[in-house]
C-alpha cells in the first residue's frame, strides 16, 4: 500500500470527523478512528475492507522510508515512533510489533499551538509559567494532553518574556512561533540519538527554558535535575497516574543506593507536578481533570520520606489556597457545573467516597435525595498510596 492510498485515507478521515484523535491500522480489522476516546469503524474505500498484515506491514515501511534509526527501533525495541504530515494535516505515528504482525496508530496534532485561555485551562497554570528555575512535571496515560498541556505553557512564556525556549521532542508536535520568546526545536533522530546527550548539550546553549519530551531513564532524570539546580526552568513528562507515584517512580530510576540523596534533589528543586486525565462529558465530548501538587515545606517533608509527614492526598487537599487540587475536588466541581454525569464522576474518582459525599452534599443544596452515606472510612487505607516513606 502506497502512500497515495494512506493520504487519501488520512485526509477523508479528518475531513469527515474533524475531531477524530487518532487513525488506527490494525491487521484483521478495518480502518477505525477514536473519536471523544470511543472507536469507530470506517469504510471510505469499499475495496479495503479489513487490514491485512501484510497491507499494515507495506504502510509501515512506506512511512519508515528506510530511516536506518527507525528501523533499528522497531527490530530491537518492537515500535518507533515518528512524525507524519499530508498537506496542513500533522500527526505523531507509532508502529508497533503485535501478536498478528506490525500495527499503527497515528495521533493528530492540532494545527495550532494552544493558549491556556483557549483551552480553558486552570488558571494556576500562568502562575506555573512564571517559573524561573526547577522542574514542572506533567503526568498521566498516553492520550491524556499532556503535550497540549506543556504547549499551552510554552506559548504562555512565548507571549510573556524574552526567554530562549529548547524543546527536545520525539516527534516534534507543536511548532511555535516566536513572539517574545526565541525558539529552538529539536526532534529525537533527526536532531539528536538521546534524550539524556541532549539535555546535556542544552546546558551548553544559553536556555531559559527546556523542555523535555519524557523522562524515561536515570541519565536523563540527572541531567534534568542538573539544570534545574543550575537556574534552568525543565518542562517534561513522566507516566504516573498521580503525584505521589511521580516521585516514586523517578526515585525508582535511580536506585536505592542513592535514594535519599535524589530526595533531596527532588525537594529542593521540584515546583510543580501536574496530572491529567480525560473523562467523558455529558455532550459526548471529553473534559480535562486535573490533580495539581505545588512544592511547599509540606511537600518537601513527604518527598523526603520524614514519618511525620502528611499523605500527599491531604497535602493536595488542604493546598487550594496554593493552586492545589486533586481529581476527586475537579470531579465534583465538573457535576456541579453539569459537565459530566454522576456516574461518571464516581467511576473515575480516585476515592469514591469522597465523591460521593460531595456529590450528595450538592444535591442537598439543590433540594434533590441524596444517597445513604455510610462507611466512608472504608477507603481510608486507599490513602496510603499517597503517602511517601
Amino acid at each position: 500500500m502506497d502512500k497515495k492510498i494512506i493520504n487519501y485515507l488520512i485526509k477523508q478521515a479528518t475531513n469527515n470527523y474533524p475531531e477524530l484523535s487518532d487513525l488506527l491500522f490494525i491487521p484483521y480489522e478495518p480502518f477505525e478512528i477514536l473519536l471523544y476516546g470511543k472507536v469507530h469503524r470506517l469504510n471510505i474505500i469499499d475495496q479495503l475492507g479489513r487490514l491485512s498484515p501484510f497491507q499494515v506491514e507495506t504502510m509501515a515501511m512506506a512511512l519508515i522510508e528506510n530511516r536506518r534509526r527507525l528501523l533499528k527501533d522497531l527490530v530491537t525495541t518492537g515500535s518507533c515512533d515518528l512524525s507524519y504530515q499530508v498537506d496542513n494535516i500533522r500527526l505523531r505515528v507509532n508502529i508497533f510489533s503485535q501478536r498478528t504482525g506490525y500495527a499503527i496508530v497515528m495521533r493528530k496534532l492540532p494545527e495550532k499551538v494552544p493558549t491556556i485561555e483557549e483551552m480553558d485551562l486552570p488558571m494556576v497554570f500562568k502562575e506555573i509559567s512564571k517559573e524561573n528555575a526547577g522542574i514542572v512535571l506533567f503526568a498521566g496515560p498516553t492520550g491524556s494532553g499532556k503535550s497540549t498541556s506543556i504547549a499551552a505553557i510554552l506559548e504562555e512564556i512565548n507571549q510573556t518574556r524574552p526567554a530562549h525556549i529548547i524543546t527536545l521532542e520525539d516527534p516534534i508536535e507543536f511548532k511555535f512561533i516566536s513572539k517574545k520568546a526565541s525558539f529552538n526545536q529539536r526532534e529525537l533522530g533527526a536532531d539528536f540519538n538521546e534524550f539524556a546527550m541532549a539535555l546535556r548539550a542544552a546546558l551548553r546553549e544559553a536556555p531559559h527554558v527546556i523542555m523535555v519530551g519524557e523522562i524515561r531513564d536515570p541519565d536523563t532524570l540527572k541531567v534534568a535535575l542538573s539544570a534545574a539546580e543550575t537556574g534552568h526552568l525543565v518542562i517534561s513528562t513522566i507516566h504516573a497516574a498521580y503525584s505521589g507515584q511521580a516521585i516514586h517512580r523517578m526515585i525508582d530510576m535511580i536506585g536505592k543506593a542513592e535514594e535519599q540523596f535524589v530526595r533531596s534533589r527532588l525537594a529542593g528543586s521540584l515546583r510543580w507536578i501536574v496530572c491529567q486525565k480525560l473523562v467523558p462529558k455529558i455532550d459526548g465530548s471529553r473534559l480535562a481533570v486535573f490533580e495539581i501538587l505545588k512544592n511547599n515545606l509540606r511537600t518537601q517533608d513527604a518527598i523526603l520520606g520524614q514519618k511525620s509527614a502528611p499523605t500527599f492526598y491531604d497535602i493536595l487537599v488542604k493546598g487550594e489556597a496554593f493552586g492545589m487540587c486533586t481529581f476527586d475536588q475537579g470531579l465534583i466541581a465538573a457535576y456541579e457545573e453539569g459537565l459530566i454525569d454522576e456516574e461518571t464522576a464516581i467511576s473515575h474518582a480516585t476515592f469514591r467516597s469522597e465523591v460521593r459525599k460531595g456529590i450528595d452534599q450538592i444535591k442537598a443544596k439543590r433540594g434533590e435525595k441524596t444517597s445513604d452515606i455510610e462507611g466512608l472510612t472504608v477507603e481510608e487505607m486507599e490513602r496510603e498510596k499517597y503517602k511517601f516513606i
